[in-house]
């Protein structure tokens, strides 16, 4: 049975100028029609924020952190639904579905805590004539612009801070996952949440999309999306002065030094890099490997990329999922058929997985030898592919690995000697640096710098991209 799912604007479930379908990269079964949004019902979904804006403001921070613990309850008693929307609508396979419900029920409860712990702040008067305050004030209406790649996690980086700092929101989710959104906006409707206050809808063509940016009315535009993406949105928001929050590509390079605990360094590189097809921003993309140990270290890449599972059965442990549509798996074939005619050496994968004819999936596929010269060297892959490049001289793979183009978001070291880490990581230009291990928590902050990003999601520091700071002074007498 094909779901159909309205747009949540000013408070009440919608329909739209348009229907989108929705199809199942796993199956290429269509699994879900929705309203999407043309541009009066943009311009609805902006007025009921702004409409909103000032009473939602002046809410208390007790009140705000009670719905936001209201929509944490309905999350939780709907965890079911909202996981198996995901597992339909990207093709997810179950146990990956279980990381996107987690953060956005951690999500509400982590910024419900967090902005009682905004507080003002006492400047010193040097010349004792005055009083100073510094306090923090919601920045006005937010408009959220998310990937397609993780629905309800790139949802819970916005919704949550932004509903804490007392911001209306518009969440505009990927026409390609919009379905776990909605459902969201059906349990902002259920739970009552005050009109306006956030809206979820995805948009019938680039048309209405861009409206929401060029809109006068937001105060704030956020996005997880492409580098492109976001060079875009800031040409077409520039119609007023906006705060601009942005999570964007990433090129991750990975340097594997001769003393590294190699099984680590191998099990983190291909469960980063095959879970969720490689459709991840801080997915490995580079990984240098000092020489005296390349060969081996290829080789148990290699024995992990062969072991791993790929498919969409709910009952099965899968790590690896379908790419998300024919369009990406062709872009990354290309990239991997051009390597290997470059010289690259296929050891794993390349192509469909044995036994899967239908649906986008590609099997998780080793590279040996990428060079500079290689597109996929170049490009953020945004696929199940490892990219082994041997180095020699640690100077010159430092340069290497900052290479990366328009990418700096994440990087790895594994290394057992702490102190050459921590001089590499100095010397790293990417916003997240991960030494031995990998961690991600909504309490860490995420962002990139560069052509990567601006701002922060998750942790106290997101709170930054929805409040603004003003100064009170008062004369003594």
């Amino acid at each position: 049975m094909t779901l159909h799912k309205k747009m949540y604007i000013g408070g009440d479930l919608v329909d739209g100028q348009a229907c989108l379908d929705v199809v199942n990269p796993a199956t290429e079964e269509c699994v879900a029609t929705v309203a999407a949004a043309g541009l009066d019902d943009v311009e609805k979904a902006l007025n009921a924020a702004r409409d909103a804006a000032e009473s939602w403001a002046a809410t208390s921070v007790a009140e705000r952190q009670s719905w936001l613990l209201k929509l944490r309850d309905a999350v939780i008693e709907n965890e079911e639904m909202l996981r198996g929307l995901i597992h339909q609508e990207m093709g997810k396979p179950w146990g990956g579905t279980q990381e996107d419900f987690d953060l956005l029920e951690r999500a509400l409860k982590f910024y419900a805590e967090e902005i009682a712990r905004v507080h003002d702040e006492i400047l010193r008067d040097l010349e004792g004539t005055h009083d100073h305050r510094i306090v923090h004030e919601p920045v006005g209406v937010a408009v959220a612009y998310l990937a397609w790649n993780f629905p309800l996690l790139n949802l819970a980086y916005k919704i949550a801070p932004a509903m804490a700092a007392g911001c209306p929101i518009i969440i505009r989710p990927s026409a390609t996952t919009p379905v776990s959104a909605y459902a969201v906006g059906e349990l902002c409707h259920k739970i009552g949440l005050p009109a306006g206050v956030v809206n979820v809808l995805t948009t019938d063509g680039y048309a209405p999309s861009d409206a929401l940016a060029a809109s006068t009315i937001p105060d704030l535009i956020t996005l997880i999306g492409s580098t492109n993406t976001g060079k875009h949105l800031m040409k077409v928001g520039a119609t007023s002065i906006k705060k601009m929050s942005m999570e964007l590509g990433g090129n991750a390079p990975v340097l594997v030094y001769k003393d590294a605990d190699l099984d680590l360094a191998a099990d983190i590189v291909t469960t980063v890099k095959y879970n969720n097809a490689g459709q991840i921003c801080v997915a490995p993309n580079r990984i240098f490997v000092e020489r005296e140990v390349y060969e081996v270290f290829r080789d148990k890449v290699v024995a992990r990329a062969e072991a791993t599972k790929v498919g969409f059965d709910k009952d099965a442990d899968i790590l690896t999922g379908p790419m998300i549509d024919g369009r990406a798996w062709t872009r990354v074939k290309g990239l991997i058929d051009g390597a290997v005619e470059k010289g690259a050496v296929l050891r794993a994968g390349g192509d469909r997985p044995e036994g899967l004819q239908k649906g986008h999936f590609l099997a998780p596929t080793v590279l040996d030898g990428v060079t500079p010269e290689m597109q996929i060297y170049q490009d953020e892959i945004f696929g199940p592919v490892v990219s082994l490049i041997p180095f020699d001289d640690r100077d010159d793979v430092l340069e290497r690995a900052n290479d990366g183009g328009e990418g700096g978001l994440a990087s790895y070291i594994f290394t057992a000697d702490l102190a050459l880490a921590e001089r590499v990581a100095k010397r790293l230009r990417y916003g997240e640096v991960q030494i031995n291990g990998v961690k991600y928590g909504i309490y860490l902050p995420h962002g990139g710098i560069g052509q990567s990003g601006i701002g922060h999601d998750c942790s106290r520091l997101a709170l930054n991209d929805y409040l603004v700071v003003k100064r009170i002074s008062r004369g003594l007498t």
